[in-house]
């Protein structure tokens, strides 16, 4: 048994499968999920767990090259503002419908029980050499 890190056997087995490129959508609880992509819903109540808590456990486990999110959360989520530009000085802003037709590429989902919107942000998995 683990003791440390990611301990959910489903997200654990998923994370050890990307590779350099691969898309991860970490999500709110009102994303739309695309069909193609593996999905790890992790929403228990509203606001549980919450984005940040999953986004920074995931940051931990991952080499992120990248980041993408849509322009509409800098006017709608002062919170999810804050944590992607502390995370991400180049993050790069989208419109929030381009933002779901890119996460139907994405390898895989995160879906949070955050309730406050557009805390979405789809990460570009890097190589750690």
């Amino acid at each position: 048994m683990k003791k440390a890190g990611i301990l959910n056997r489903h997200l654990a087995g998923a994370l050890a499968e990307l590779g350099h490129g691969d898309g991860v959508l970490v999500c709110d609880a009102g994303m739309p999920i695309p069909d193609g992509p593996r999905v790890v819903d992790l929403a228990f109540r509203a606001g549980v767990p919450s984005f940040a808590e999953v986004l920074d456990g995931l940051l931990a486990e991952l080499v992120v090259e990248g980041a993408t999110a849509a322009e509409e959360v800098r006017a709608a989520n002062a919170e999810a503002t804050a944590l992607l530009d502390a995370h991400f000085p180049e993050l790069t802003l989208i419109p929030h419908e381009e933002l779901k037709e890119r996460s139907a590429r994405a390898r895989l989902v995160v879906r949070t029980g955050e309730a406050r919107p557009y805390a979405n942000v789809l990460l570009r998995c890097g190589v750690f050499f």
